[in-house]
């Protein structure tokens, strides 16, 4: 996750430096889409993956080999849906998005290649989930480079070699994600794996269709969440500050995006220790996993954002050599960023009872920080006592903060809970 959020920033960073600050803008309205594509790739892929760590957990491989088939089967399906509607509303979306007129032909450009390879793509992000479950984290974790480093290689060629502008930003993800796709393939019907699947489990099964995206509507909720608060940040910074304030936030959204991605990783990496553990009735190895990652991500989400915060001139400077994005951007990314490591244990709850087959408390917490709470504070606060630009800035750690506190009061309820269960079963 560290190399996937890592060919991100130097995506932007080709993009601001090979054609300019207008294409960086051009990214950040082009987000929400993104994000958009990811979260359904997610919901497929964490849904599932709860499903077969489960499955797998209870001895029921054939059913896991089924979970998987029938996770294929919606990729594959979804892919093709958003694909189609997106490049028949291309323009409309994009407005919709908060595209000025000047960041719009940029944004086009872009999303209509992520748009054609869009299948791939999701299907790249949701198998590492079933890989991951499956125990192998070094599989998905050499998928994941595998389309980070083509990523970051074939940037500069395409931008600068080939002249291709953003367009070439754009390819070089999609070529890189198809090379994914390839190597997860030939890992699936290898023999390093216990899921291989026939024909027959690509048939869809309603039951298992249903409890994949139940049990994923979580990353589904806090991912679209993501994307729809992002829309309206977009919206609200057309209105209140034009293409700079946007210019600003799409540098921000990538050095977020880069602190978030490793502690999404690791949070990744305790759902199926957390449901295997839960399946087999072995409540302590759930207790010690989820205080392993919430220490864990408190140290790693400090850590990058001191530096983010001492040092935010240099780390503005690395994307755009535009002296008024990077003097107007200082204070902006200091404001955002201070807050994010009290979200260790916001993220940590929302994945624990995903993990655990409770979807609705998991979509509740998904939604809480960039639904409940950050879109009142973005359509209020900018209009309180004349707030304007400021007051979008600051319901970013408002909206942090708040969630991590009510997060932690209802995951020590379900803590007890679970304790309560193991003495039931005397474990």
């Amino acid at each position: 996750m560290v190399a996937n959020a890592l060919y991100n920033l130097v995506d932007t960073i080709f993009v601001g430096r090979g054609v300019g600050s207008l294409a960086i803008g051009a990214l950040a309205i082009a987000f929400p889409l993104q994000i958009l594509i990811v979260a359904i790739a997610q919901t497929i892929g964490i849904g599932a993956g709860s499903a077969v760590s489960r499955s797998l957990g209870a001895g029921k491989v054939d059913r896991a080999k089924c979970v998987v088939g029938n996770s294929f089967f919606c990729i594959i399906a979804l892919s093709l849906t958003v694909s189609a509607i997106g490049l028949i509303f291309i323009e409309q979306i994009l407005i919709f998005f908060g595209a000025t007129q000047t960041i719009l032909p940029y944004a086009r450009d872009y999303v209509v290649v992520i748009l054609w390879g869009l299948t791939f793509f999701s299907f790249a992000i949701s198998s590492n989930n079933l890989i991951r479950a499956e125990g192998n984290a070094r599989v998905a974790m050499v998928s994941m480079l595998i389309g980070a480093i083509l990523n970051i290689i074939l940037d500069p060629i395409y931008i600068f070699v080939f002249k291709l502008g953003i367009q070439g930003a754009a390819l070089a993800t999609i070529t890189a994600q198809f090379c994914s796709f390839l190597y997860i393939l030939h890992y699936i019907y290898g023999k390093e794996t216990t899921l291989t699947i026939k024909l027959h489990h690509l048939k869809p099964n309603l039951s298992i269709i249903k409890e994949i995206i139940i049990v994923g509507l979580p990353s589904f909720a806090r991912l679209s969440a993501g994307s729809i608060s992002t829309l309206l940040v977009n919206q609200s910074l057309r209105f209140y500050g034009g293409d700079l304030a946007i210019i600003i936030i799409g540098v921000i959204i990538k050095i977020t995006r880069f602190l978030f991605m490793p502690m999404f990783g690791v949070v990744q990496g305790m759902q199926p220790i957390a449901g295997y553990n839960y399946g087999a009735r072995q409540y302590s190895r759930v207790f010690e996993v989820l205080n392993l990652t919430i220490k864990v991500l408190l140290i790693l989400s400090s850590f990058l954002c001191l530096i983010m915060i001492l040092w935010p001139a240099q780390v503005i400077a690395i994307f755009t050599n535009d002296l008024e994005v990077i003097q107007t951007g200082i204070p902006v990314m200091r404001i955002i960023l201070f807050s994010i490591p009290v979200l260790s244990i916001q993220i940590t709850g929302a994945s624990l009872f995903q993990a655990l087959g409770k979807p609705m408390p998991a979509i509740v917490f998904s939604l809480l920080r960039r639904v409940l709470l950050f879109i009142p504070l973005i359509i209020i606060l900018p209009r309180l006592s004349q707030l304007g630009l400021l007051g979008i800035w600051i319901s970013y750690p408002i909206a942090d903060i708040f969630s991590a506190i009510i997060t932690w009061f209802f995951l020590r309820s379900e803590i007890r809970k679970i304790r309560q269960e193991a003495e039931f079963y005397k474990i």
